[in-house]
């Protein structure tokens, strides 16, 4: 028993004890939940084998997936098969199911999250699989495109770039100011103020919406279309500055 104690801890430890077999080498058998119950006593190893159990079944669930949220929640999220999930109960932050982008980017599609251009030559790549936008993916920039095209679309992408920039940090300002309410709301004789809290919450969706549509534009071909998306960013990006 303490050879069996001692090989299970070590293989949960090393978080390696799912599918874990037989030490004897000849044998496949495999420990089972209430023979590792069983044998390893400490409460703390114990709590490291419910996660990795919790963990495996999750990754196994293909309308499962943890919150993505990079702070850190061990929050465990349903997919609703849109595309885009709902608000993490526990920490609020909304996660894409259809790529490993950590949050959701609408307007962007998870295409334009994953599509990065060289500034220097203009080349077009994944930047998960590394290989070419074409002809893997949808779209491609010719590295061998003139000097003054690669200046226009370096600029254009640097514009892009600091706009999107802009209103990441100004989300970041509207979360900062909606804790900064939260922990006055919780001193003595101060009257309420849910009303403001929710006016920070607008804010950070606006400026999250804003953040992306800047993807959305920079990749976005059709000229018709992109007069109506830069008219309705330009009066969301004013009502969100007003507020």
């Amino acid at each position: 028993q303490p050879c069996w104690r001692e090989y299970l801890t070590t293989r949960i430890e090393q978080n390696m004890v799912v599918n874990c077999t037989c030490p004897i080498s000849e044998c496949r058998a495999q420990p089972t939940t209430a023979f590792i119950y069983s044998i390893v006593s400490s409460e703390e190893i114990i709590a490291k084998y419910e996660k990795a159990l919790l963990r495996c079944y999750v990754e196994c669930c293909s309308n499962l997936t943890w919150c993505t949220n990079p702070q850190g929640c061990d929050q465990i999220l349903l997919k609703d098969g849109l595309g885009y999930g709902a608000a993490c109960s526990k920490c609020s932050w909304i996660s894409c199911f259809n790529c490993n982008f950590p949050e959701a980017h609408y307007p962007a599609s998870c295409s334009h999250m994953s599509h990065m251009t060289c500034a220097k030559c203009n080349h077009g790549f994944c930047w998960r699989c590394l290989k070419p936008w074409r002809p893997n993916h949808k779209d491609y920039y010719n590295c061998s495109a003139m000097v003054s095209k690669a200046a226009w679309q370096e600029k254009r992408f640097q514009d892009y770039n600091e706009r999107c920039t802009f209103h990441h940090h100004a989300r970041e300002f509207a979360i900062s100011l909606r804790n900064s309410i939260s922990s006055i709301r919780e001193m003595p004789k101060i009257r309420n103020l849910t009303f403001v809290l929710d006016a920070c919450k607008v804010l950070e969706q606006a400026r999250k919406v804003l953040a992306y549509s800047c993807v959305y534009s920079y990749y976005n071909q059709d000229i018709e279309s992109m007069d109506i998306v830069e008219q309705q960013t330009e009066s969301l990006e004013l009502l969100t500055n007003a507020l």
